[in-house]
């Protein structure tokens, strides 16, 4: 009986470790839609849970990017909101979701990532470094320029479109994830 009893303690202890674990996961990052993202899951398991990432969850699934951002990485993926895709010209989103459009979903979805992970005073530190711009190559090919106004992050695309990080260093276990306000759009 003490044995079983020494056991059960223990147990429960080690349980509440571990949710004070998860919870500390949670803790260091910041909430988006509304959800709380985990350091210890990948983009697309903290994705899914944001409302405000439903156009860019849905997005990824019809371009056949899940498998990929699920992946070990390491990504920096720069998320539009709802918003940012309900901004586009009429019927945009409708048009890119079909499956004939898929390569340029696709393209679309692709510049919107790195292949590393660049948190927000890695960016800030590379913008100074090369003297208030720093030019980066995305996963599809797209050049995107970042730049450090004053702590806030800015992203250009090939287009002139320009994104504000509207909440950076969203940690994951494969990368990390910044929300932007504008969909990145490659040169035509």
């Amino acid at each position: 009986m003490t044995i079983s009893l020494r056991a059960l303690t223990l147990a429960s202890v080690l349980t509440l470790s571990s949710f004070a674990g998860v919870a500390a996961f949670a803790a260091d990052n910041p909430m988006v839609g509304g959800a709380a993202m985990y350091a210890d899951k990948n983009i697309i398991e903290n994705a899914v849970n944001s409302a405000d990432h439903t156009t860019l969850v849905a997005a990824v699934k019809a371009a056949g990017l899940v498998d990929t951002l699920s992946g070990p990485g390491p990504f920096t993926v720069l998320a539009p909101t709802n918003e940012a895709f309900a901004a586009l010209p009429a019927g945009t989103v409708d048009n890119l979701l079909k499956p004939e459009n898929k390569d340029m979903l696709t393209k679309i979805l692709t510049c919107h990532v790195i292949a590393a992970k660049a948190l927000s005073t890695d960016i800030a530190s590379m913008v100074k470094a090369d003297g208030g711009k720093h030019v980066v190559d995305t996963v599809g090919g797209c050049k995107l320029t970042l730049e450090d106004n004053g702590g806030k992050i800015t992203v250009t695309d090939e287009n002139g479109t320009v994104a504000n990080v509207t909440i950076a260093d969203v940690n994951q276990s494969n990368g990390v994830i910044h929300v932007i306000d504008k969909v990145l759009t490659p040169k035509m």
